[in-house]
């Protein structure tokens, strides 16, 4: 039985995404919907674990694959921060949610920060699983330094068996249901070889937005709680931009993950689940 309904939503004229609907376990009053928001060159499948136990704890999830990733459409066009959250901005209403927490990882992270930023009204909280403080401009000298060291491998032709095995061998900790989800990050073709599902020209395309535009100036504009989950200790080196976007953030609390991987939510799902409800909770005792 397939736990999950595929929506999709028209955000502009001819684009539309692909999401994962997961419903609650059972019906009853003070439901808060999650909308959970991958990071760069990922997709929603890697929320399915966190979303069923969201569910389980009676709350619905909507898990979002933006443009160009996952099974949504990839326009010539709009891969840059602002348009991906111009895109959660058309998913909320659409579907008609009411003050959602909006969760995002990584990148996704930034863009649910510039969602919070540019419509206050939408979020009701905000989950940032290491994301939404990353700074490309400060951590590089140059644009050009950026892109040399984080332009991605270009995989295309390789056989998917030879990903599959990378990802027994480097994420052991990981279920069967994490790891299939990270290798639907490309596309399998009928000769067993990958391709990437966003293209290198518009992984680039984010990459540069996110330089020209990092979350610093949005994180005083979001009105809501927000709750940080970085995937490293309080005394690792890394730990300062942290503390700095949690003390620019008007209402923000963190709880660290020692030693964690970047990708937290396929990592500790029921953790990090467990970490988002407690913005749920607070949803609740506002609305009573």
């Amino acid at each position: 039985m397939n736990d999950y309904e595929v929506r999709e939503v028209e955000v502009e004229p001819g684009v539309r995404l692909r999401l994962r609907h997961r419903a609650a376990a059972g019906p009853g009053p003070g439901q808060v919907p999650f909308l959970l928001v991958h990071g760069l060159s990922s997709n929603a499948r890697l929320w399915d674990e966190v979303a069923g136990a969201l569910a389980a704890a009676g709350h619905p999830s909507w898990a979002v694959d933006l443009r160009g990733h996952g099974e949504s459409d990839a326009p010539e066009s709009g891969y840059d921060t602002g348009t991906a959250a111009a895109d959660l901005a058309a998913v909320i209403t659409a579907l008609g949610l009411r003050r959602p927490v909006v969760a995002g990882q990584s990148w996704g992270g930034n863009v649910v920060v510039r969602l919070a930023a540019k419509h206050p009204e939408l979020p009701g909280a905000l989950g940032l699983v290491d994301g939404g403080w990353i700074d490309l401009h400060a951590a590089f000298p140059d644009w050009e330094s950026c892109e040399r060291a984080l332009r991605p491998q270009d995989i295309d032709g390789r056989p998917a068996a030879t990903m599959r095995q990378w990802l027994d061998s480097a994420h052991p900790d990981w279920s069967d249901t994490a790891r299939a989800a990270t290798l639907a990050n490309m596309r399998v073709r009928p000769d067993g070889t990958m391709e990437r599902r966003l293209t290198i020209p518009h992984h680039l395309e984010i990459l540069r937005s996110m330089w020209d535009g990092p979350p610093g100036p949005d994180l005083p504009l979001v009105a809501v709680p927000a709750l940080l989950l970085p995937a490293l200790g309080p005394d690792d080196e890394r730990a300062q931009p942290v503390r700095r976007a949690a003390a620019a953030l008007p209402d923000a609390a963190v709880r660290w993950y020692p030693g964690g991987d970047h990708d937290l939510h396929a990592q500790h799902p029921a953790m990090v689940a467990a970490d988002l409800l407690t913005l749920a909770r607070d949803r609740r005792k506002e609305a009573t």
